[in-house]
């Protein structure tokens, strides 16, 4: 064994990891020892791979994910540090939307929608669908968005389709009314509601909504409708108006 050599324990202090996390690094073949004891199963590493591991523990302090840090220690992590900063940024918009959420919790107390009972008619639409996730919604339905752009008109309304069930992974949709469209969303009574004010808060108002299921006795038969009914690019966000809406069971 060279003299080069430091034990892990000597090699966590020297780099300010602890023993544990250098394991773990060498598990997942981020950051390997120089040299394992084939008797002992003890790890040794290089002094000049003292760099690499401040690299780990300083791109794990600020929350990039393993795999992006792997990429960065072999050279070719540019693009995908550059995808983990965009990920934490909109992780952190996400956490600022939820704190204005939760401040007006604070303000006003949980939501208690005025829902009324309306019957819709069925309507032929376009619709386009995008994958996400429960940190996704926003983009994906932008994306939804843009794609349907050549087939709205100036006095269409655009529908957005989401889930009752946020599981990890669904499909977001977004649909505007048309004679030929080639899909249908059914009619129905639904339990509706309108909120007033910014996109982020439209969580407030299908709280609402859900909760009268709940304290009338009623089945939601989803997805939960969000009809945007005016601009946002002409109208300030807090007098957006949404009519959100969920389809009540037929069991009813």
């Amino acid at each position: 064994m060279s003299d080069d050599l430091l034990p892990i324990g000597r090699f966590a202090r020297l780099c300010r990891l602890n023993v544990k996390q250098l394991r773990h690094y060498d598990d997942l073949g981020v950051l390997s020892p120089a040299w394992t004891d084939p008797a002992s199963g003890y790890r040794y590493y290089r002094r000049d791979q003292a760099r690499d591991a401040l690299t780990v523990g300083l791109l794990r302090a600020m929350d990039v994910p393993l795999p992006v840090v792997a990429r960065v220690l072999s050279g070719d992590g540019g693009g995908a540090l550059k995808r983990a900063r965009d990920r934490i940024e909109a992780d952190i918009d996400r956490r600022r939307r939820g704190l204005r959420l939760l401040d007006r919790v604070l303000a006003e107390g949980l939501p208690a929608a005025e829902v009324s009972i309306v019957r819709e008619p069925a309507r032929r639409v376009f619709a386009v669908r995008e994958a996400a996730t429960p940190l996704t919604i926003s983009d994906a339905t932008s994306a939804c968005v843009r794609r349907l752009l050549p087939q709205m008109s100036p006095d269409v309304l655009l529908v957005g389709l989401f889930p009752l069930d946020m599981a990890d992974e669904f499909d977001v949709r977004v649909a505007v009314q048309a004679a030929d469209g080639d899909d249908v969303l059914p009619g129905g009574p639904f339990a509706a509601a309108v909120h007033v004010g910014p996109y982020e808060e439209i969580p407030l108002t299908v709280h609402g909504v859900l909760a009268w299921f709940g304290d009338f006795g009623h089945t939601p038969a989803g997805p939960v409708r969000e009809v945007y009914l005016n601009d946002p690019a002409t109208t300030p966000p807090e007098h957006l108006e949404t009519r959100v809406m969920v389809r009540v069971g037929e069991d009813q």
